[in-house]
């Protein structure tokens, strides 16, 4: 059965997307730590980081490091942390977020009812570095 991400990857459940390239999506989280949470996620339905082929891996390091920067130019946190996980939804998946303390990395802070609006917002402001980082794989 597909993973929830795969059935938003191929259009069947709504995402925010920043980025699509071959290998690899990037949207917003729907219950976000942070606004501007975004995962980084394969294509490939894959269950364990582990598992993924060496390139995939670092295709989305390298994905989550220039939406890290994007992070980093729309959000000015102190830093910017990354994570993975993968308990909730077995298909691999960053976390790339924006930080100002170790605490908001922790996921019981996760916001599950934030507003559709402001999680748009917050992509867009990622799209918008995303294109002035002369990124062409930027999601409308």
């Amino acid at each position: 059965m597909a993973s929830i991400f795969t059935k938003i990857i191929e259009g069947e459940l709504p995402g925010h997307f920043v980025w699509k390239d071959d290998v690899a999506v990037a949207f917003l989280s729907i219950a976000p730590l942070k606004p501007g949470h975004t995962l980084v996620i394969p294509r490939a339905e894959v269950d364990h980081w582990i598992d993924l082929e060496p390139g995939v891996m670092q295709h989305l390091t390298e994905v989550a490091h220039v939406v890290g920067n994007a992070i980093q130019r729309a959000f000015a946190p102190v830093k910017v942390g990354m994570t993975i996980l993968g308990l909730e939804v077995r298909h691999v998946h960053l976390h790339v977020v924006p930080i100002w303390t170790p605490y908001d990395l922790d996921f019981a802070n996760a916001d599950a009812d934030a507003k559709p609006e402001d999680i748009a917002a917050a992509a867009e402001k990622l799209r918008t570095e995303l294109r002035a980082l002369g990124r062409a794989e930027v999601s409308d």
